[in-house]
């Protein structure tokens, strides 16, 4: 008779990954990021449970983006007063904060409740080539 294997919190390992943005794709890049967050590489993966890795994204700023989407792609946000809805181009926002854009797209890929927020939190993106992780030797995500 076989036995179904069951992950236990102590089976989960998170390791660190380095990601380089420069001339990526924004949304096959955030869906590769967010399969990694969740866990679905490995073969222990369990739906209900964070088996994911941290990911370190450096060079946030050069990410790519096909078609018109710099000029027609807005990020909205309201503040709940009359009025208060305000919008930003992808242009600007990658110009400003370019961790914003990349973090809202991987968002969309994760679920939206409680274990979401919590991979999303191992999430770690920077505009630049330089981050502050070096301590945790991450390895270069292919």
């Amino acid at each position: 008779m076989f036995k179904t294997f069951v992950t236990k919190e102590s089976d989960i390992t998170h390791e660190w990954f380095i990601v380089d943005a420069a001339g990526q794709s924004l949304g096959r890049l955030a869906s590769k990021i967010a399969a990694v967050l969740r866990g679905k590489h490995k073969p222990i993966f369990t739906p209900g449970l964070d088996t994911g890795d941290f990911v370190i994204v450096i060079n946030a700023e050069q990410v790519t983006v096909t078609g018109n989407k710099l000029t027609e792609k807005f990020y909205y946000r309201y503040s709940g007063y009359p009025g208060g809805m305000t919008a930003i181009s992808l242009r600007d926002q990658l110009a400003k904060h370019p961790d914003r854009v990349l973090e809202h797209a991987v968002w969309g890929m994760l679920p939206h409740n409680r274990l979401g927020r919590a991979m999303l939190k191992k999430l770690k993106v920077y505009g630049g080539a330089e981050h502050p992780h070096s301590a945790q030797k991450p390895s270069e995500l292919k």
